[in-house]
């Protein structure tokens, strides 16, 4: 099965499946089929959903069958391209660049971890490649795809254990 992620031309764009139509917000630069860390673009591309990882403290366990791993004030993800930890989750305090997942915002109050440059991890070529919650008017984000809270959970209900999520790196115009 499939999450189909197209974009609008620009940092927005539409997550479609089993026939329902999300908005969503892209990177900044939009999707690019040349990933590269800082480029503020969604990598164009097929990846397995790796993760789930939600704010116990803000919402309730999600229904999904992938594991659902609690945040905890801890947890980063390395960004930094020379760092042998690069594109991991990794523990807090932590020396190198990295994002920290537990945030004073919602937008990491849910967040599915693409397999993206993973497999194993090339330098440079864009870490941190999530899923997660949309900033409010579907703000571009730095390489992402972003759902409306309560889209995202929908769409986590949907989803089975041969899901997988493409980027299109085509625009493509819907209704």
């Amino acid at each position: 099965m499939m999450i189909e992620v197209n974009g609008n031309g620009n940092h927005t764009g539409k997550v479609v499946f089993e026939n329902t139509i999300w908005n969503c917000a892209l990177g900044k630069s939009g999707i690019t089929e040349d990933k590269n860390e800082g480029d503020h673009a969604s990598p164009a591309g097929t990846y397995p959903l790796r993760a789930l990882y939600y704010r116990k403290d803000r919402i309730q366990k999600p229904v999904c069958y992938l594991d659902a791993i609690e945040i905890s004030q801890e947890m980063g993800w390395c960004d930094d391209p020379v760092h042998p930890e690069y594109n991991r989750r990794i523990s807090l305090p932590f020396s190198a660049s990295h994002e920290t997942l537990w945030r004073h915002d919602a937008l990491y109050d849910l967040i599915v971890v693409l397999g993206h440059n993973d497999n194993p991890p090339v330098p440079g070529k864009g870490s941190c490649i999530f899923m997660h919650v949309a900033k409010e008017g579907y703000e571009g984000t730095e390489g992402c795809v972003a759902l409306q809270k309560q889209d995202l959970l929908e769409l986590l209900a949907l989803l089975k254990p041969d899901t997988y999520l493409r980027i299109n790196p085509r625009t493509l115009s819907f209704p």
